[in-house]
């Protein structure tokens, strides 16, 4: 592990300050039917963006992502650029139209880069495509000096390409200039960290805690331990983490919960996730109350790691979390493991850590 806290120091170098979440009774939970439950549903901006685009039209696309940039929502242009980028794999005449009639449109330019990450990734030969789309990268990082979108990309693209660490740190800096508390960059930089040092869930601990602590309240970054629990439940491989870090990452997790709209799709992702923990650490009141804010929105990770259709997933960890709760018995019926028990990535989930080899402070 040697140099791993020198980064992470450098990793935390944000501005500091940070400031019981009520349960309903889990008799009076409702939850809507299985038919009523959507798999990713995009929320109400997006949606129509994504009819339009089907349709071959790119305007309302380029208008959404160009009203999050002058507003500086970051977080919710992070979330639109990757569902519009999907999108395009399939049906890329929208996007095709938009670029060339518009080549150097940063909305354009950052979705398209998004796009092209995409498609390397799922390539064996990742590593090499991917150096090939770093010009179309800096291009939408030089679209909008403010945006931190570009900058979360880049380091998505530095992991996937197995950049060293003084690199990595160097676009992680740019970052947090940016946006210090940006979400999607924390996770870029947290899954760095794991697959760089594979097994140091201690040390991911340490970075996602430091983080969450300097966020806002309401900062989506809150929920940053959360994916340092999840790594760790679903690892396989590292010294044990004792339970009680595992209990407070759920717990700020499920704080930012309450904070939440109830029952909107934007959510979800992190109402999944933290359900995802807490079934694993059978806490099943807790799962239910999380199952109860997100309604009828299911969101394919983190559900996709461990079956082919994730909806279908979600639907039976739901039924045995309910079965859990009525009986008062240990919930096997999710067909999850407990804490005791950590299992290897396997299916096609994203995000999660890779098994690659340790990369030494300071190579390029």
């Amino acid at each position: 592990m040697v140099g791993t806290m020198a980064l992470l120091h450098g990793f935390t170098r944000t501005s500091r300050g940070r400031g019981g979440t009520g349960v309903v009774p889990a008799a009076t939970v409702v939850l809507p039917a299985d038919d009523d439950v959507l798999l990713d549903a995009p929320d109400d901006a997006l949606g129509p963006a994504l009819v339009a685009a089907a349709g071959g039209d790119h305007a309302s696309a380029a208008g959404l992502l160009a009203a999050t940039r002058h507003r500086g929502a970051w977080e919710h242009r992070d979330r639109y650029v990757r569902r519009l980028a999907a999108f395009a794999r399939s049906r890329p005449e929208w996007l095709d139209t938009w670029r060339a009639l518009a080549p150097r449109d940063p909305d354009g330019l950052l979705v398209e880069a998004q796009r092209a990450v995409d498609r390397a990734w799922d390539s064996p030969a990742r590593t090499e495509l991917l150096r090939e789309v770093s010009p179309l990268i800096t291009a939408a990082a030089k679209g909008d000096a403010h945006d931190p979108v570009p900058w979360r990309l880049a380091l998505d693209h530095a992991r996937g390409a197995r950049a060293g660490h003084r690199y990595f740190q160097e676009l992680w800096e740019a970052a947090v200039r940016r946006a210090p508390h940006h979400y999607g960059c924390h996770v870029a930089a947290l899954r760095y960290l794991s697959s760089s040092w594979h097994g140091a869930h201690r040390e991911c601990f340490d970075f996602a805690d430091l983080a969450a602590q300097d966020a806002p309240d309401d900062s989506l970054t809150q929920a940053l331990p959360l994916w340092a629990a999840f790594g760790y439940l679903t690892d396989g491989c590292g010294p044990e983490v004792p339970r009680a870090r595992l209990e407070a990452a759920a717990d700020r997790a499920a704080a930012l919960s309450a904070r939440l709209p109830t029952g909107h799709s934007w959510p979800a992702e992190p109402r999944n996730l933290l359900t995802y923990v807490l079934v694993r650490l059978e806490r099943w009141p807790d799962a239910l109350e999380q199952l109860r804010l997100t309604g009828p929105y299911a969101t394919s990770f983190p559900w996709d790691r461990d079956a082919d259709d994730p909806l279908g997933r979600f639907l039976e960890v739901r039924q045995g979390v309910r079965a859990a709760v009525a009986s008062g018995s240990p919930g096997a019926g999710t067909g999850l493991p407990g804490t005791g028990t950590c299992s290897s990535p396997t299916g096609s989930g994203h995000p999660r850590s890779e098994r690659g080899g340790r990369a030494r402070f300071g190579d390029h």
